[in-house]
Order: structure tokens, then sequence, then C-alpha cells
């Protein structure tokens, strides 16, 4: 269920999330969040690394998309130069 209350904008563009959202929602100092504006709505969305066992889910599908384009380990790397040299 939604709980509902106010808040205010600072003069330095800070927003306080009230304690009874921070609590209901886990939120802890130092949380990061992707912010998203549209209209006349703002939406805070924590993010949250992936575990472990996600990342390695993460891994294994590029892996698996990388084989069946026909791309070698070389390839990567030659990518990989390639970028690094333009900055």
């Amino acid at each position: 269920m939604a709980t509902f209350s106010t808040t205010r904008l600072t003069s330095k563009g800070q927003v306080v999330i009230p304690e009874d959202i921070r609590k209901r929602l886990r939120l802890k100092p130092g949380m990061q969040f992707v912010v998203i504006g549209e209209g006349d709505a703002i939406i805070f969305k924590t993010i949250v690394p992936p575990s472990n066992k996600e990342f390695q889910g993460l891994l294994d599908d590029a892996s698996h998309q990388a084989r069946e384009a026909g791309l070698k380990r070389s390839d990567i790397k030659k990518a990989i130069k390639k970028v690094r040299t333009k900055v």
C-alpha cells in the first residue's frame, strides 16, 4: 500500500525522503538512485547491483550471444583496444 507524505526542495536542490517511507523501503544512507523526470512526476529507483549468481548469468548470456555471432576473444580485445584509443 502506498504511503503519501509531503516534502520540500531545498535551495541546494535536495529533497528529504520522509522517515516512514525510508523505513518501509529500507533505504539506507549512501544508497544510489536513478532519477527519472516525466511530465510533473519524479521517480526515484534504487540501484541494486546484481548478485554474483545474477552477474554470472549475465556473463553466460553474453558469452553465448558472442559465440552465436561468431565472435572470438581476439575480436573482443581488438574492439576494446579500438574504443580505448578513441578516448
